[in-house]
């Protein structure tokens, strides 16, 4: 890799790399069977945990519980996570693979079902499966869910994420419940020390100049009644328990200029805690650097499939560890990153190369530059590391619509409006720090609307990094909403000129002409992204509404038919597509929305009358019938429903149909006077 971004799909050194690793991972089929029982497996992720925040050795803080773990198991004291970020981290651990391997390289992406996670390989083994997820930034929707019979990934309306208390409590209720014959796996996830920083008593009062680590020994109680609670329910069951403690990443707390993680490979978001305890896995510490996409392997040995990568074997393996932190490449144009560490020395690729003694420098103080000279393997690995396709990330993302963007956003998560154009003089992140808190305001503003108040930061980062794309895109978006379509015409130039192949460009300025009276204008740049790109979805929900302004609703119904097998659709949306599908004579595709939005709203739905006309046209008279009678005597169009109702009554041959009729001329505007007049049945 260098400064131009060779982005190509693997090098024969890490093609081989990702076949041994699938290979010992047990992809191809069905553990074998174990010797010995097999243990029942206790999985625990703290999500956002640096290695100095927990453990015997940590700094500032008491964690007795993680503490009595690594007593009496095997403390990793040089253990990496592969990307500081929760998606595609957690997704290393349940592959065993990179995120050049399982292609998940941030949050809010899909992890693709032709990666087999641990969960089913389990399952398939005979272990009852189990997960218990504290934000949603693991949704199911995110592929990470296979193989799991509950995946617990249930928050309070309104929220993204739930505390380790309630995290715990549910997984003891579950354990307690739990029966059948198997071992058990059971993961947990906690995201306490994630950002906001919001401790609860007593730890806030504890730690009252450091949130962060307040939430760390909140976490660190529940973990403790986590522990106790599954090994004491694995003995009564005459069972062994192994348990495996990891964090996905650390946090930066400021350290080398980043506040939180995301941005960065310096040992405070990258080197984590991980310990390791079950059956023959002897106590101690463990010097040399691993993985935590090696948590995959362990689990597998421990369900009778050795590996010599399992954590767990009496000798694990020393590797070149490899880490990557996509998101600045990925989302502003930055140079990749990617880092590797074998012994004490650490190196990290991004435009050039700085390495560090780990062993002697934890704090990357001292860069020891061209006095440095790399072992071969860790050239290799940083040389041929397969650096992402924009197209490629882009097509790994999951459909998101705006209940999960804001959820995300409330986690600090937020995906840029626009992929950048790859330049060969691009910034480092490591030179761009200033910018790092400037962007996440930004982002933030930028998801919840508030859009004059995120303009002046946009001018900022362009001050800095004037070919950012993202800022340009958002920018320009900005002026679109607050009205300024000058200055938003002129900024979309400004971002062709940048990205002059960019269908993103041209996507949202298509949005932009789509919301006024230039509207005519978006619709052949629409038809060209949806062309392009059939499951882009903003450019189907806009189109779909320019088909329908132009008369054209059967192809609004197609194109509203496809978003919707791409996402969620809302009852309003529901509403639209039966109206357009009513429009459009489609009856059956127009009785299926309406019935949809009626499930969905309950007595909320309003759309009776539109049911009952079209129950009538399909020859569902019973249907049309209770659809009609429940349309509430204050609607505004009450003459066409008496109108509809007595042409039922008539044809249902019902006792009162004449009274019905005469109900319907007395009631008649001037729309349905004629109809009633010249309707055969009611002569």
């Amino acid at each position: 890799m260098n400064a131009g971004f060779n982005s190509g799909h693997g090098s024969r050194w890490f093609a081989g790399f990702l076949v041994i690793a699938v290979g010992c991972g047990g992809a191809s089929g069905p553990p074998h069977p174990a010797a010995a029982p097999r243990p029942s497996i206790l999985l625990v992720t703290l999500d956002t945990t640096r290695a100095d925040a927990i453990g015997p050795d940590a700094k500032g803080v008491e964690t007795p519980a993680y503490n009595r773990l690594a007593a009496r198991g095997r403390v990793f004291a040089q253990a990496y996570a592969t990307v500081p970020e929760t998606l595609p981290a957690h997704s290393s651990m349940m592959t065993g693979l990179y995120p050049g391997g399982h292609g998940v390289h941030e949050n809010a992406r899909f992890l693709a079902a032709r990666h087999p996670v641990v969960a089913e390989a389990l399952k398939e083994a005979g272990y009852r499966t189990a997960a218990f997820v504290s934000a949603f930034v693991l949704a199911r929707r995110f592929g990470i869910a296979r193989g799991f019979d509950l995946y617990d990934d249930e928050l309070a309306a309104g929220t993204a994420e739930r505390s380790s208390s309630e995290t715990t409590a549910r997984a003891l209720a579950h354990l307690a419940q739990a029966s059948g014959p198997g071992p058990i796996f059971l993961w947990v996830h906690y995201f306490d020390p994630h950002a906001p920083y919001e401790p609860p008593e007593p730890f806030r009062s504890r730690y009252p100049k450091d949130p962060y680590r307040a939430e760390v020994a909140a976490m660190d109680e529940q973990l403790g009644r986590l522990v106790d609670g599954f090994e004491s329910r694995v003995a009564a069951n005459g069972g062994t328990a192994a348990v495996v403690v990891a964090s996905d990443h650390g946090e930066g707390l400021g350290d080398h200029g980043e506040a939180g993680h995301g941005h960065l490979l310096y040992q405070p978001t990258m080197h984590v805690p991980m310990v390791v305890v079950g059956p023959n896995v002897p106590a101690g510490s463990v010097a040399t650097p691993v993985s935590t996409r090696r948590v995959f392997h362990t689990l597998m040995d421990w369900a009778g499939q050795a590996s010599p990568e399992s954590l767990a074997a009496p000798a694990p393996a020393a590797e070149v560890v490899i880490g990557e932190a996509m998101k600045p490449f990925l989302q502003y144009g930055w140079q990749p990153q990617i880092m590797t560490v074998s012994g004490p020395l650490k190196a990290i690729l991004s435009g050039r190369t700085e390495v560090y003694d780990v062993a002697s420098d934890p704090a990357e103080a001292r860069e020891l530059g061209t006095a440095a000279s790399l072992p071969a393997p860790m050239r290799a690995a940083l040389d041929e590391y397969p650096v992402p396709s924009l197209e490629a990330a882009a097509s790994a993302s999951a459909p998101i619509d705006e209940d999960a963007r804001q959820k995300l956003a409330s986690l600090g998560y937020v995906s840029g409006t626009a992929a950048p154009a790859v330049r060969r003089d691009a910034p480092r992140a490591a030179d761009m720090v200033r910018l790092f808190g400037v962007i996440d305001a930004a982002s933030t503003l930028f998801v919840r609307g508030d859009y004059a108040r995120v303009v002046p930061l946009l001018l900022q980062i362009l001050a800095a990094d004037p070919q950012h794309l993202d800022a340009t895109m958002r920018l320009a978006t900005a002026y679109s909403a607050l009205g300024r379509d000058g200055l938003a015409i002129a900024t979309f130039r400004r971002a062709a000129a940048i990205a002059p192949k960019s269908q993103d460009v041209r996507l949202y300025l298509a949005l932009h002409y789509a919301k006024g009276r230039e509207w005519p204008r978006a619709v052949p740049l629409l038809e060209q992204v949806v062309a392009e790109s059939p499951e882009r979805v903003p450019a189907l929900e806009a189109l779909a509404l320019a088909r329908a302004r132009e008369g054209r609703l059967a192809d609004s119904v197609a194109l509203r038919q496809r978003l919707f097998a791409l996402r969620p659709a809302s009852p309003a949306e529901l509403v639209q597509l039966g109206r357009a599908a009513m429009g459009a004579q489609q009856t059956d595709a127009a009785i299926g929305a309406f019935e949809r939005a009626k499930a969905a709203q309950g007595a909320a739905f309003a759309h009776h009358l539109e049911l009952g006309v079209l129950y009538l046209a399909a020859r569902r008279l019973d249907d049309a019938r209770r659809a009609l009678d429940a349309v509430p005597a204050s609607h505004p169009e009450r003459a066409m429903v008496l109108f509809k109702r007595a042409q039922v009554s008539v044809l249902l041959n019902e006792p009162d149909r004449a009274a019905r009729i005469a109900a319907a001329r007395r009631g008649a505007d001037a729309t349905t006077r004629a109809l009633n007049a010249n309707e055969r049945l009611f002569r």
